[in-house]
């Protein structure tokens, strides 16, 4: 008689049960994750973000709407994330449900900080990727730059720009017609 091997990954089931306890609790191919509160230069960072997107769907509220997490993502019910912004487009609100998004929304956002840095960059984009996110952003507030991935039909999220901390350098997105941001503003 065959045996079947039991999946023991955790769920969306088993997330909801986890404490509110002020910490950040993901998951990511059923691997529970616990980072602490963001750091103050971190909040400040996505502070300038959400208001540079959030000034910009005021003025046109047909494009969508953009949160702030906590607020989760349930990609899979093995894949439960809390990215720091998150854009829905207009023709994405039906994943939109009181207690969370149940799919990727169009643009996430993720502020590096030291014990975010390696997942940001790795399985969580690749989770991103998988799960159809048009466009990723990593902000790094130490290197003052901002890596923008968009997705390609034949390869998914590929890098298409690490933009820079000077003057001139502008934070532009095809999701958002009219959206710039310059990097001088928002690492000012």
């Amino acid at each position: 008689m065959p045996t079947t091997q039991r999946d023991t990954r955790l769920t969306y089931e088993d997330f909801v049960h986890f404490p509110d306890d002020g910490m950040r609790h993901e998951l990511i191919d059923g691997v529970h994750y616990v980072t602490p509160s963001p750091a103050f230069q971190h909040q400040v960072l996505l502070g300038r973000i959400h208001l540079a997107i959030g000034n910009l769907i005021e003025r046109h509220p047909q494009l969508g709407m953009v949160l702030l997490s906590p607020f989760d993502i349930v990609v899979t019910p093995w894949d439960v994330v809390e990215p720091d912004l998150m854009f829905i487009a207009a023709d994405q609100m039906a994943i939109v449900t009181e207690q969370n998004l149940q799919g990727a929304p169009a643009l996430v956002v993720e502020i590096l900080s030291p014990s975010t840095r390696r997942r940001d960059r790795g399985i969580k984009r690749e989770l991103f990727d998988r799960g159809g996110v048009r466009e990723y952003w990593v902000v790094d507030p130490k290197a003052m730059a901002v890596t923008v991935y968009r997705r390609n039909a034949d390869r998914g999220l590929v890098p298409m720009a690490t933009l820079n901390n000077t003057e001139d350098v502008v934070l532009r997105t095809p999701l958002l017609p009219g959206f710039t941001l310059t990097l001088a503003k928002l690492f000012a």
